[in-house]
């Protein structure tokens, strides 16, 4: 079954750190853009990190920039989201995406990141 499963999450004191990952089955990874972005149910979408295909060019929103990386490892056919200095702001319902914002492409199930002040 061509999937996307994720992991990580939870809360954090504002300042700290967490990693989310996101593994695909059924898909190689590298073919296509993986994104991460961030979304409560009624609110506005936004892209936060995307790494293209057959790249390893990146591209962050700017709230995010300095803060988070995306990377992806190609031989496991798993992406990361490293998440550092972590603001209240970015409490949010994390997803990865195999387009940069999961408009068009195959979605996680996402998980809750909550940064406590």
């Amino acid at each position: 079954q061509v999937r996307l499963v994720q992991s990580g999450g939870g809360l954090v004191q504002s300042g700290e750190s967490l990693t989310l990952s996101c593994a695909a089955f059924g898909l190689t990874m590298d073919n296509y853009a993986t994104g991460w972005f961030r979304q409560v149910a009624g609110k506005e979408r936004e892209g936060v990190a995307c790494i293209f295909k057959n790249s390893d060019a990146t591209h962050y929103a700017e709230s995010v920039k300095g803060r988070f990386t995306i990377s992806r490892d190609n031989a496991k056919n798993i992406a990361y989201l490293q998440m550092n200095n972590l603001k209240p702001e970015d409490t949010n319902v994390y997803y990865c995406s195999t387009d940069c914002e999961g408009r068009v492409g195959l979605v996680s199930q996402g998980t809750q990141v909550t940064v406590s002040p």
